[in-house]
């Protein structure tokens, strides 16, 4: 059984739990919410939301209201051959001129020869726009989304509007109230930046129907046709959108293909969607009729119901995820979202960081929560699940080099364990294309993938043989989505899972892996060829300046593989796996090339001490071991620690995390250090310089700042780090807990690997009491607690426990009951 299935049955608070005892409640504000006294000028002030499939972002206007609509499976393209057969001609040509010649150089020309074409992007659905005909009245405007119902409202004069984006129901309801004397006098349409038809199939429905591009290049890539059309079957993928409209009180009617509201005093929207999506595997040739009969069943199911309950199912279904964590630090800051966020660095009110942390879950849920019955979600791309281009920055994709892995960081420790199933069943999906990239490229068993992947599962290098190839031919993202499988049994325990869907994950990258490395002269086993993902490095000797990113043992490759190794001999001992991979594999991790430490006494990026175009860079790949990875720590592994902080501080005084994703990467490293000031100091600079006014990370681009999601969801689980640590085997109470935060708080719902629900209070920066609850029939209920901040423990209430020391004990916990530690 997995964890999510047991989540939906058992009561989530501790007063349920038989043995609990009580922790103090935190006094979130009320209502956990979002708020502004105007409406969004651009996309980037919108409001998101959405149930996993279908997205929304409201825009909240005074005389024309604005929702964007996205479905995520709409993506271009279809399935095709994007492995390159010519590629393992190279590889021995590669690793000479690395290995032997050491011309760097001339190894990235080379690489380029071992790339295919770019993957596919994301597109946007629908424009939804209803055109009150002049403004609302300002003095009386409020902008708003509730975190906690996931419905966003917006007061506006005499009009009230309630939107939500139903996962019951599947449905998209927006609701227009008045209490005008006139009634509420609109126009309703519907249309779209991806080629389609708009059409009233009678006086209450609007219907947009089109089909998507069957290729689309990146927004970065120069291109005289960069989308292209193509009318056969399958060669673009179908869509559409359904909306049906109730009116209370006055009059609807078709008119100029949208729709006339007059005189009414309520308007309800229903908003269905579909797609020709049939799989990653097949193409997407499901025709007009089918989508319209899918529309049609969605919205008569829906219209079945009053408004009122499909909010109050719409809710239901939100707070069963949501509600299980609450974190109070700071004092309640009730000011307008915008204002508070500009304040930031001046006031530094840490119920902002509160905010800020229970909006990454919100966007986690509204983006990868499970969504259909029986059909995994797709997982949060670049973007979550919110998109207004065709050609969106880096085609909206899965950046595996960094980015779709951070977007998962929240979700064990966050307690939205059901949300990494999206991720994990498209490395499943990934596995299955990567076995052939493997084979046609390589020539190697296993599977294996690299930078972009994206709806169709591409897994081979893009570029078409000009991409730089430290991000195009970086072929160790299938170790690093291992990863990913192994946490979440670490978290659930659930042997089911590890045995029948990580395990096969597990063996096949490690099995590539073992075949990918090659031997050196002293006997050491390395990479090669080997990048530091999108990073350069000075070729030694050169006459004149000259950049390379091809090498061999380059520090990032390392530890992916150490780790991958380690985790797949755990999972061979733990499922009894005969055969001799576990031997192979312990062999092979023994011959790995060190860690090596520079002569600053930094943690070295590549096998050797290259001089750096760019110290500042964005990427911290390097340091891997420290974070999200669990090999470096200060306790087990002082030496590599202090190298990976100078590695960090290096970067940092160079101008690094100068990204919002790179920045909430720094604040994961420097709460794994334990150093709770500079983890603190860090969130003020995201807040300062790399998040939007409506709390969306941001990332550079020239002049402007461009919506990226990982930065939300690293920040959300770098809060959670420093609150709680489980990495070790050890669970650490408050061990980066900033100053500012010490006055007084409470966090509860928190989860550490061995499944337990924690709960902590603390005043004047000592931890006082801590809750572990087990809601997890498969755990074994066997943990050791060590408090962190000089706290002793008085006394442990329910289960079982051995004080080792007055710091740390071992407790045992029966599943479906919990523990009290008591401290001083």
């Amino acid at each position: 059984m997995e964890r999510r299935h047991f989540l939906q049955r058992l009561p989530l608070i501790a007063s349920a739990l038989p043995g609990a005892l009580s922790l103090a409640e935190p006094a979130a504000e009320h209502p956990l919410e979002l708020w502004y006294k105007s409406e969004a000028a651009n996309w980037n002030e919108a409001l998101p939301l959405g149930n996993g499939r279908l997205g929304a972002m409201v825009f909240g206007g005074t005389a024309i209201e604005h929702l964007q609509l996205n479905e995520e499976t709409l993506w271009s393209g279809c399935p095709t051959s994007w492995n390159n057969p010519e590629a393992k001609d190279h590889m021995s040509e590669v690793r000479d001129l690395v290995l032997e010649k050491k011309d760097y150089a001339a190894a990235d020309k080379l690489c380029q020869k071992m790339e295919g074409p770019y993957n596919q992007s994301y597109l946007p659905l629908a424009d939804l726009k209803i055109d009150f005909g002049q403004p609302g009245a300002a003095n009386s405007y409020r902008r708003s989304l509730n975190l906690e119902s996931a419905v966003s409202i917006i007061h506006c004069g005499s009009q009230t509007r309630e939107g939500f984006v139903s996962a019951p129901d599947q449905v998209i309801v927006l609701r227009i109230t008045s209490t005008a004397a006139e009634g509420l006098n609109c126009r309703v349409t519907l249309s779209g930046v991806v080629r389609g038809r708009t059409m009233a199939l009678k006086d209450t429905v609007l219907r947009r129907w089109g089909k998507a591009p069957s290729h689309v290049d990146p927004d970065y890539k120069s291109s005289p046709d960069p989308i292209l059309w193509d009318d056969a079957p399958g060669r673009g993928m179908r869509f559409e959108t359904r909306l049906d409209a109730r009116v209370t009180g006055g009059t609807i009617r078709a008119e100029n293909g949208g729709l006339r509201v007059s005189g009414a005093h309520e308007l309800t929207l229903l908003i269905a969607a579909a797609t020709g999506f049939r799989g990653f595997d097949q193409m997407p040739d499901r025709t007009a009729d089918e989508l319209s009969e899918q529309c049609d069943t969605t919205l008569a199911r829906a219209s079945r119901k009053t408004y009122e309950l499909l909010k109050r199912d719409h809710i239901a279904s939100h707070e069963r995820y949501f509600g299980r964590v609450k974190l109070d630090i700071g004092t309640p800051d009730t000011r307008p979202t915008d204002e508070r966020l500009k304040s930031f660095p001046h006031d530094r009110n840490p119920s902002l960081a509160a905010l800020y942390f229970q909006y990454g879950r919100y966007l986690l849920i509204a983006s990868s929560r499970p969504s259909v019955p029986n059909q995994p979600t797709q997982p949060a791309n670049l973007q979550g699940i919110w998109n207004d281009k065709i050609r969106p920055p880096w085609s909206s994709n899965w950046t595996a080099n960094i980015n779709v892995q951070m977007n998962f960081w929240p979700a064990e420790t966050c307690n939205l364990s059901e949300c990494h199933d999206s991720l994990i069943a498209m490395i499943e999906d990934l596995a299955k294309n990567g076995a052939e990239t493997a084979r046609v490229n390589y020539g190697m068993p296993g599977w294996c993938s690299h930078h972009n992947v994206d709806l169709w599962r591409q897994s081979a290098p893009v570029g078409e043989g000009s991409g730089n190839p430290v991000w195009a031919n970086w072929g160790m993202s299938a170790a690093w989505l291992c990863q990913h499988a192994w946490e979440h049994y670490q978290f659930t325990k659930d042997r089911e899972f590890l045995q029948q869907r990580a395990w096969p994950l597990l063996q096949g990258a490690s099995e590539f892996c073992l075949s990918w490395l090659v031997e050196t002269k002293d006997g050491r086993l390395t990479t090669c060829p080997s990048f530091s993902p999108e990073n350069q490095f000075f070729v030694p000797g050169s006459n004149r300046p000259v950049k390379a990113g091809t090498s061999s043992g380059a520090t990032m490759d390392i530890a992916l593989i150490r780790e991958l190794f380690a985790n797949t001999i755990a999972s061979a001992r733990e499922l009894k796996v005969a055969g001799d991979l576990a031997g192979r594999l312990e062999s092979a991790r023994a011959k790995l090339v060190t860690y090596q430490v520079g002569s600053k006494g930094q943690l070295l990026e590549w096998s050797e001490e290259f001089e750096e175009p760019e110290p500042g860079h964005r990427h911290m790949s390097h340091l891997y071991g420290l974070y999200p990875g669990a090999e470096i720590t200060p306790a087990s592994t002082p030496e590599l620690a202090s190298a990976a902080r100078k590695s960090l501080e290096l970067r940092l005084a160079n101008g690094g995390a100068y990204t919002g994703w790179s920045r909430a990467w720094s604040l994961g490293f420097w709460a794994r250090l334990q150093e709770p000031e500079k983890a603190w100091e860090g969130f003020a600079l995201l807040m300062e310089h790399s998040t939007g006014s409506n709390l969306f990370d941001t990332h550079p681009a020239g002049k402007w700042q461009i919506f990226q999601i990982d930065g939300n969801f690293g920040a959300t689980a770098a809060i959670a780090e420093m609150l709680l640590q489980s990495h070790t085997g050890i669970l650490q109470f408050l061990p980066a807990l900033p100053k500012e935060w010490e006055a007084a708080g409470s966090v509860r719902g928190l989860v550490a690997r061995g499944g337990a629900d924690v709960g902590l209070s603390w005043r004047k920066g000592r931890l006082i009491k801590a809750r572990l609850s087990l809601q997890n029939p498969l755990a074994s209920g066997d943990f050791v607690v060590e408090t962190r901040r000089g706290e002793q423990i008085v006394r442990v209430t329910g289960g079982t426990s051995i004080t080792e020391s007055p710091t740390r004990a071992r407790i045992h916990i029966d599943p479906g009951h919990a523990c009290e530690i008591e401290l001083v």
